[in-house]
């Protein structure tokens, strides 16, 4: 028998139980499940990520709706719990889903809910953030400071790389990976080259018209290039950030091979998926070329890091905090909250879940649809008309 979770309850009296594995920021999408009747039970365990047997616990006897993370292993057993328990739905509070099985999820009913649209600016914030950070070594500097080893200014002390007329390269020009080229592009007069299996004219047409005005008032134009294959980017480019999804052909897109082709004072950033870097390989490039630099979000076997990888100086790593914005994360958890609560009332999928302003205005109901659900229409849901 399962040990007993401890939890916060919201509403006891409400119709509808909803679960959520982990307190999430702001109150808002309490308040909204509760606005429509929910009981909801905020797991309070100090673990950081909860077992299947602490959420099947969680879960019980009777159970609506669950709001989970990214962290957990939500495959078959969890969702054959969850369906025994009269379960209709479950949201990750992420736009990944890479921890859900979602043939499982359609096996038992249940829809499957995540969270796109709301984090592409503070995810390319951050990228942008790396990207600053190890061309002007801003870590190893305060690191140096705090040590008190800084005795008086030098010629050669920590010069970084300056990132005006360089090449941004960008592997994967999506949402996020568009919003961080623009930022690069526009606040540091860098040109770009990306890579992307579809073109992506938007973005194309923002550099061309930036050039232009840069032109217009006497300056160097910016340039854009389209690359035919990833290995050009990483050849041809100063700072490469990786937004790509994660799949057999991005697997170990860096490698020792693909490192080797890069310049020898690069700059490598991933705010994407973990296993795109092979990191093993990487802490060896670090180890030979003591200028190569790199910021990492995310980890091959996260939480982990591979051997010798945080004793790099040349590295930068952080906690997987990408979407880790107040408004964000706030958004975030309200998005998960209504996927579980449309689902529970009846409501239809909304017809485009990168368009979810509608959801994260405070001052207005939301729409009555689910924001995203992933397996609408492996499930039959209907699509909301509005």
């Amino acid at each position: 028998m399962a040990k007993p979770v401890s939890i916060e309850v919201w509403n006891p009296s409400g119709k509808y139980r909803v679960v959520s594995t982990k307190s999430m920021p702001g109150t808002r999408w309490i308040n909204l499940l509760i606005e429509q009747d929910c009981r909801l039970e905020i797991c309070t365990e100090k673990k950081t990520i909860l077992s299947v047997e602490d959420i099947i616990a969680l879960i019980g006897d009777k159970c609506d709706g669950v709001i989970g993370q990214l962290t957990e292993d939500w495959g078959g057993t969890l969702f054959a719990a969850l369906s025994k328990a009269g379960g209709k739905a479950f949201s990750n509070m992420a736009v990944g889903y890479n921890n859900v099985d979602v043939n499982a999820a359609n096996k038992y009913g249940v829809a499957v809910g995540n969270t796109p649209g709301v984090l592409t600016e503070t995810t390319a914030e951050l990228a942008a953030s790396l990207s600053l950070a190890a061309a002007r070594r801003i870590v190893e500097a305060d690191g140096f400071m705090r040590a008190g080893l800084y005795d008086g200014w030098l010629p050669h002390l920590f010069v970084g790389n300056l990132l005006k007329g360089q090449t941004v390269g960008v592997i994967g020009a999506g949402r996020i990976g568009s919003a961080y080229a623009r930022m690069m592009v526009e606040g540091f007069k860098m040109n770009l080259i990306y890579f992307d299996l579809y073109q992506s004219t938007r973005l194309e047409k923002f550099v061309t018209a930036y050039g232009q005005f840069l032109k217009a008032n006497g300056e160097q134009p910016v340039t854009w290039k389209r690359a035919s294959s990833m290995s050009e980017v990483l050849q041809e480019a100063d700072v490469i950030s990786l937004h790509p999804v994660l799949d057999k052909t991005t697997y170990h897109l860096i490698n020792k091979e693909s490192l080797a082709t890069m310049k020898k004072e690069a700059i490598l950033i991933n705010c994407s998926r973990g296993p795109v870097v092979d990191e093993v390989a990487l802490v060896e490039h670090l180890k030979q070329n003591p200028m190569f630099r790199v910021g990492l979000d995310v980890f091959e076997d996260e939480p982990y890091m591979k051997p010798g990888l945080g004793e790099m100086k040349n590295a930068i790593v952080v906690p997987h905090i990408a979407s880790a914005s107040k408004w964000t994360r706030e958004g975030m958890a309200t998005l998960a909250a209504l996927n579980v609560l449309g689902k529970i009332k009846g409501f239809p999928v909304w017809h485009d879940p990168n368009r979810v302003d509608p959801f994260l205005n405070e001052n207005a109901p939301p729409p009555a649809a689910s924001p995203s659900i992933v397996n609408a229409k492996a499930l039959g849901l209907p699509v909301s008309k509005l």
